[in-house]
């Protein structure tokens, strides 16, 4: 595991805190040995969300089953690309922030059920993740911190924390296809990519919560429930 990280200790616009070890965002969980196993489980996590396609865990496999969490797959991507055979000449910032802008308009269904599920943890861990960690985990983190009122250059400092990943991620995908990856960008996170991602949302319908409740019906009570269960309360 290269890329798992508790999204606890960030400050919100009303001064409240996110709550550690109620919310994790992640590489692949296929990945976890013997040992991450036992440290994985003493988490308590009670719900996995999945991000990818449904073919990236039939090959590359998933989560080992077990009784004390659920686990649900839902691929918010729709548009399937290979990341590690762009060229060169792709711009990691612009190409990625339209990924992003894609997978916004199209996973609208499966990016409202996974902030349903967070929002019904009701004080349980729960841990969401892709392949690494970092491109659809960046968005479900983006909206959830935005959701919280977590000011934008905290939700875009926090996406680009995998760039200290970089090096791992681009090693794991050299073992898996016997060669580097083509593109310079892979598993690149530059701050600029979530940045331009989310003054996309917000020209668009006003502020990232207004893309929550337009396009993903996102109401007062689900933002309430997401701040009941990930806020520390109030001194």
């Amino acid at each position: 595991m290269h890329n798992f990280r508790d999204l606890g200790g960030y400050r919100t616009a009303d001064g409240r805190t996110v709550g550690w070890g109620r919310l994790y965002r992640s590489d692949s969980l296929s990945k976890l040995d013997d040992a991450d196993w036992a440290a994985f489980l003493a988490l308590g996590v009670r719900t996995v969300i999945d991000l990818r396609y449904p073919w990236e865990i039939e090959r590359n496999g998933r989560v080992r089953g077990h009784d004390s969490f659920t686990w649900h797959n839902l691929s918010i991507e729709q548009r399937p690309y290979r990341q590690a055979e762009l060229g060169p000449e792709v711009d990691p910032v612009p190409f990625l922030a339209g990924k992003y802008a894609e997978v916004a308009e199209d996973g609208v269904a499966e990016l409202r059920v996974a902030l349903e599920l967070i929002a019904a943890a009701d004080g349980a861990p729960t841990v969401f993740h892709c392949a690494s960690g970092k491109d659809r985990t960046g968005i479900v983190a983006a909206l959830v911190l935005s959701l919280l009122e977590v000011p934008e250059d905290v939700v875009v400092a926090d996406f680009a924390l995998t760039e200290l990943a970089t090096e791992h991620l681009v090693a794991d995908i050299t073992a898996r296809m016997g060669r580097p990856p083509i593109w310079p960008g892979y598993g690149r996170a530059p701050a600029e990519i979530m940045r331009l991602f989310l003054a996309d949302l917000t020209r668009a319908y006003g502020s990232v919560r207004g893309y929550a409740e337009q396009r993903l019906g996102v109401d007062e009570t689900m933002v309430q429930a997401l701040r009941d269960h990930l806020l520390e309360p109030r001194p």
